[in-house]
């Protein structure tokens, strides 16, 4: 290859290949998911929006994201790329939307992991005020937080298997505690439970209700699609990859639904304990369980700083393999030559990310606004990672466009009009719900400039990438180049 090219010497770009196993990238996904973290913040609101019959909320997005799922899987199956979304859809419309593709992954991600280095030391300092530790309680919360993300970087650095495993390890705990407090809470108020929160008559509004709670159900499974981006780096990525998206699916599927059911039934079936609580799940644990608070507050702990390894291993590496084709600056596609790391797109990544919350911060402050409860991490989550959202609505939304076109020039004795054109479709209408909710008009500030920023933000990508394709042709023929086993 040529400078133009992947570079000479691109065998040096190259991530460890084969280091990983099915169990370690389905550990992987469900760690970035975080189901302790995702649904300690996000539940409550999903009674709020749907009420009673709020887990219809998750078994909508449940059949939202298999829709994505099938789209990954056929894409990967075909062509394994650590550039997961960004390959697929540069490859299938060309240069200029795959370099405007890239920048929307990095940001929406990047975004995405900013809430999540936020309330890894938001919810830290939670715990620690909850239970008064002297000379700790009063503790900035960010000063945990760039304690976490230095611990988090050291283990990134030190190589995808120990990074990954520690995660798992992590995943593995708070899944192990939030069954255990579901099923003891079960036991203990068995008399409450009953087919409501799976019943239509008891979803508050209606379809509407349902539909107002799918954008944040959308976001509990927000990192699904993290094993894709370690294709490289996985034995048999062909099989793997869509064996790990779907099997971490449905584990969160079923994780969710009992944690839901069990908060609902320890809440006595009232709506108004659930909302009425900021942690729900944390209040049930405090009532069945006498160390089970404490247990939970742990699985919280070990869930962010987990989606924080995990998330920052998969999404840094679109970033990383953008860098190494050259849509995105070349340095961010470099590697460790000793442990095969991108530590250049990992550091990025992590730096963009605390940048966001500072930037956050003086917003607030030059505004007017930084009361301790605007300046609190869980405000911070919500906000930042609703932009977020949006961004990577609208990669996904192209990916699923981007499959039958895909499949039926490069493929065609491959294509099949249910996997690649009836599934794919299904998964634009799921998008096109979660979307509207999230860009219509009349929402508070600041959600309501959100839209404005993210279209804003598209078309300065699309320009940037208009310009760089113009300097460079043979861009496009270095999307997808490198194929993951090959």
């Amino acid at each position: 290859m040529t400078e133009n090219g992947i570079a000479s010497g691109h065998t040096h770009h190259r991530l460890h290949q084969g280091a990983l196993g099915i169990v370690d990238i389905a550990a992987s996904t469900m760690a970035n998911i975080a189901p302790a973290m995702s649904f300690f913040f996000g539940f409550g609101f999903l009674v709020y929006t749907a009420g009673l019959a709020s887990p219809l909320t998750i078994v909508a997005a449940v059949i939202a994201i298999a829709f994505l799922g099938n789209t990954v899987s056929e894409f990967t199956k075909v062509i394994p790329s650590t550039g997961g979304f960004i390959t697929f859809v540069g490859k299938t419309f060309g240069a200029r939307t795959g370099v405007t593709t890239a920048l929307m992954t990095g940001a929406g991600y990047i975004a995405a992991m900013a809430s999540v280095i936020a309330i890894s030391g938001g919810f830290f300092q939670i715990g620690l005020q909850y239970y008064k530790v002297k000379g700790l309680e009063n503790v900035p919360w960010i000063v945990w937080t760039v304690l976490f993300v230095a611990f988090s970087a050291f283990m990134l650095i030190r190589g995808i298997k120990i990074s990954t495993r520690l995660a798992g390890l992590f995943f593995a705990f708070e899944i192990g505690v939030m069954i255990l407090v579901s099923l003891v809470t079960l036991i203990k108020y068995h008399q409450y439970i009953n087919l409501k929160p799976f019943t239509p008559s008891y979803i508050s509004g209606g379809l509407k209700g349902l539909a107002a709670g799918f954008p944040l159900a959308i976001y509990l499974f927000i990192g699904w699609e993290n094993s894709a981006a370690l294709a490289e780096e996985t034995d048999n990525p062909r099989e793997n990859v869509p064996k790990a998206v779907f099997a971490s699916i449905g584990i969160m599927a079923f994780a969710y639904l009992l944690f839901a059911y069990s908060t609902i039934v320890g809440s006595q079936d009232s709506v108004a304990t659930v909302t009425g609580s900021e942690i729900p799940f944390l209040s049930v644990a405090h009532g069945v369980l006498a160390g089970g608070v404490f247990l939970a507050f742990l699985a919280g702990f070990t869930s962010t700083i987990g989606s924080l390894i995990s998330g920052t291993n998969s999404q840094a590496r679109l970033i990383f393999n953008a860098g190494r084709e050259g849509l995105l600056p070349k340095f961010m596609g470099a590697v460790n030559a000793k442990r095969k790391t991108p530590v250049n797109a990992m550091m990025v990544f992590l730096a963009i990310g605390l940048g966001i919350i500072t930037f956050w911060g003086i917003g607030h402050i030059a505004g007017g606004h930084a009361t301790s409860g605007s300046m609190s991490p869980t405000n911070f989550f919500f906000e930042v990672s609703t932009f977020g959202t949006i961004l990577v609505l609208l990669v996904y939304l192209l990916a699923n466009l981007a499959l039958p076109f895909y499949i039926k020039k490069f493929h065609p004795e491959m294509f099949n009009a249910v996997k690649h054109v009836l599934l794919p479709s299904l998964g634009i209408v799921a998008i096109l719900v979660p979307m509207y909710y999230l860009v219509k008009p009349g929402q508070p500030t600041p959600y309501n400039w959100f839209p404005y920023a993210a279209l804003i933000y598209v078309v300065a990508a699309a320009v940037y990438a208009f310009v760089i394709v113009g300097r460079d042709p043979l861009l496009g023929e270095r999307i997808g180049s490198i194929v993951a086993d090959e």
